[in-house]
């Protein structure tokens, strides 16, 4: 069963964050953690290769951020569509 009219749209906003959130974390750990750690590693982050960094400390920061960021934009989704909780 299709969800319809505003459900649709809840449905579809939320996997467009959801994929954002996902292209996000993928860049930061895969990209910049794997395939770029070498062109990274030409620049220096406190002393540690920037792509090292990344792949270690970087990624993890990005994810806490996502975390944080999804939340707060579900929230302001689900009160944009009336199925928040009070």
């Amino acid at each position: 069963m299709q969800p319809t009219g505003s459900a649709a749209e809840y449905w579809k906003a939320n996997l467009r964050l959801l994929a954002i959130c996902l292209t996000i974390w993928f860049v930061v750990s895969y990209v910049f953690g794997i395939m770029l750690v070498d062109v990274l590693n030409k620049i220096h982050l406190g002393g540690y290769p920037l792509g090292f960094w990344f792949a270690q400390q970087g990624s993890i920061y990005t994810f806490v951020i996502l975390i944080f960021v999804y939340a707060k934009q579900m929230d302001k989704l689900d009160r944009q569509h009336d199925v928040h909780e009070d």
